[in-house]
């Protein structure tokens, strides 16, 4: 199945990937190759595909998007209003579940590969803080079979945690597992003290989480760098009262450590870093089969790059967009962060895309998002070469 439904779409995207090949400036790893759907879709974010391989693809334009193989036209599932950011699917044995992570809540309908919907055919299951400030929601599915998402404090220095002792609205900054065992589903703290952890994975054998969190602006634009982080149960992780800088916890004085909920000495320190101000997106495990059988088992990461520029500066020293990958070896991260997708901003810091979501086709092919520049969905491929090795 997995081959059919490649050469069906490689064969029709043919010409188009020699057109995009030959003016592209982004640089791929060799024996691969790299197209640009020709779907039209509106700041699309995280993507994830259905049993039967339709794409589903959030977005920062209030429409949840539908692709059906071979991924050459959009149309649009629902349109949700608000910021249906993320997507994920849980099979259960009422169907599959389609899972929607909006700024206010998290919502789900059981899903037709046949049907669209309108917002009000969706459950909310669970509300979430809202508010000004970072509102992407990212939901995804554990190896547990239960429900996980991310959110954001509000601000470089908002004083908000994963806690009952503080307010509602301020419940934000880490990774919540839901509680669904009785009628009234909670949300259970399982990751905190992250200023904006948009990206989460699960390691395929240890079945241990890793996040990457974006880092506070106050700091400059050197420090500190952004942090991808082992996240187990009840792990702290500091923001905003405590930073990791130059390889060590340090106080920030822009939110009250003695009102601090942990201790400096209780902070998590990340397992691999990457340069400040590259905004790191959604995380994707590379498995068995899937590209290059060297990666297999470490970790997809998508930089959007930043608008900060040092003191200075212009658009031309803005972080470049870039997928990279850190390397994990007998289930471990090694620190390693090598770049793999570059060539998506110029010498005048003008952008051709600007990668957001991460995920794995039907086809065993990468699937990669633009919200910015060269919005839409992209392809990664291994060129027919490779493909017989």
């Amino acid at each position: 199945m997995k081959r059919s439904i490649f050469a069906f779409t490689a064969a029709c995207f043919l010409s188009a990937t020699s057109s995009f090949a030959a003016v592209s400036p982004i640089v791929v790893p060799e024996g691969m190759t790299l197209e640009k759907l020709p779907a039209e879709l509106s700041t699309p974010r995280f993507l994830t595909f259905s049993k039967g391989g339709d794409m589903i693809v959030g977005s920062g334009s209030a429409k949840v998007y539908r692709l059906k193989a071979p991924y050459t036209k959009s149309e649009v599932l629902v349109d949700f209003g608000g910021y249906p950011h993320s997507v994920a699917f849980r099979e259960t044995d009422k169907g599959s579940e389609l899972w929607v992570g909006d700024s206010d809540g998290l919502y789900k309908v059981i899903y037709d590969a046949t049907k669209t919907y309108k917002k009000a055919d969706f459950t909310k299951v669970v509300a979430l803080p809202a508010g000004g400030g970072h509102s992407s929601r990212t939901v995804k599915i554990g190896p547990d079979n239960k429900v996980y998402v991310s959110l954001g404090i509000a601000n470089n220095c908002s004083v908000q945690y994963l806690d009952e002792s503080f307010p509602e609205a301020d419940r934000r900054g880490g990774i919540y597992q839901l509680d669904e065992s009785k009628a009234t589903v909670t949300l259970k703290p399982y990751g905190r003290g992250l200023r904006n952890p948009i990206g989460f994975n699960w390691h395929p054998e240890t079945e241990v989480m890793y996040a990457d969190n974006n880092g506070p602006d106050h700091w400059g634009y050197d420090e500190p760098r952004e942090v991808f982080e082992e996240v187990k149960e009840g792990s702290f992780f500091g923001m905003p009262w405590f930073q990791f800088v130059k390889g060590k916890v340090v106080v920030d004085t822009c939110a009250p450590a003695d009102k601090a909920p942990a201790l400096l000495s209780d902070v998590e320190t990340p397992v691999a870093t990457f340069d400040a101000r590259t905004a790191p997106m959604e995380v994707l495990f590379v498995g068995k089969d899937q590209l290059k059988a060297s990666w297999e088992h470490s970790a997809l990461v998508a930089l959007h790059g930043s608008w900060g520029v040092p003191a200075g500066g212009g658009d031309a020293d803005r972080r470049h967009p870039k997928i990279v990958l850190v390397e994990f070896k007998d289930g471990k991260a090694t620190g390693k962060v090598t770049d793999l997708l570059t060539g998506f901003q110029d010498a005048k810091g003008e952008r051709v895309a600007r990668p957001v979501g991460l995920a794995f086709g039907p086809d065993d092919a990468l699937y990669f998002t633009s919200d910015a520049e060269g919005e839409g969905v992209y392809r990664l491929t291994l060129t027919p070469k490779e493909q017989s090795k």
